[in-house]
């Protein structure tokens, strides 16, 4: 657990309070924990959180989904909240936190490349902002999708994952499972990550962060 500990606390701190710090005018993005410590031979991350190296192995006690082989993801397609972006890679900064998307991109949703990809076995991250300084983004209305609800993650591969959503809640930047969030498993499952809850502007951040649970239903 200590592996996704890490990549929690990673994506935490830079999607945590409020993903992203923006001007007190307008709120930031969802921010993503960093963790302490140091993570298995097999994976690399932050340094006070660590995210996960794609070559980690995850083990768990659930029965395995359908897993693909290791692709980089192009596109998300979420139909019931109008979302169509491309993806960026996201990288470990020297505070040891994952570095968000830009922030003054509406449309663009990230990924930790040196993690697991969309589809492959393991917990993949995905991050997009609520808003920016001017104008709702990517993840404004991620809050309006349900369990049961289905979105797209086409692969640089030419293939498409779809998956299905387990859960969407929110959760206190202050109190963040990271061990759930960033669950060590045997089958392919992806977080959805963006602000949520009240905008402080004294912290100049939001106070929760939402996470959509989703895994992988199948290949196309």
């Amino acid at each position: 657990m200590v592996f996704w500990t890490l990549v929690l606390a990673a994506l935490l701190f830079a999607f945590g309070p409020g993903l992203f710090d923006q001007d007190d005018a307008s709120p930031p993005g969802p921010t993503v924990p960093a963790a302490a410590g140091n993570p298995p031979a097999a994976a690399t991350g932050p340094s006070s959180p660590r995210v996960p190296d794609a070559s980690a192995a995850s083990s768990g006690g659930a029965l395995p989904s359908p897993a693909m082989t290791r692709s980089a993801p192009s596109r998300l397609k979420i139909a019931k909240i109008g979302v169509d972006a491309p993806f960026t890679d996201l990288e470990i900064g020297p505070s040891g936190a994952l570095n968000p998307p830009p922030a003054d991109d509406t449309n663009l949703v990230g990924w930790h490349a040196a993690g697991v990809s969309p589809g492959e076995t393991g917990t993949a991250v995905v991050a997009g902002h609520l808003d920016t300084a001017t104008a709702p983004a990517v993840f404004a209305r991620l809050g309006e999708l349900a369990a049961g609800d289905t979105f797209q993650v086409q692969r640089q591969d030419g293939s498409t994952a779809v998956f299905r959503v387990d859960s969407v809640e929110s959760f206190d930047k202050d109190d963040f499972p990271d061990d759930r969030v960033y669950e060590d498993t045997p089958r392919a499952l992806v977080r959805l990550i963006t602000c949520a809850g009240a905008y402080d502007r004294t912290a100049r951040d939001y106070t929760e962060n939402l996470v959509v649970f989703a895994h992988l239903e199948l290949v196309d």
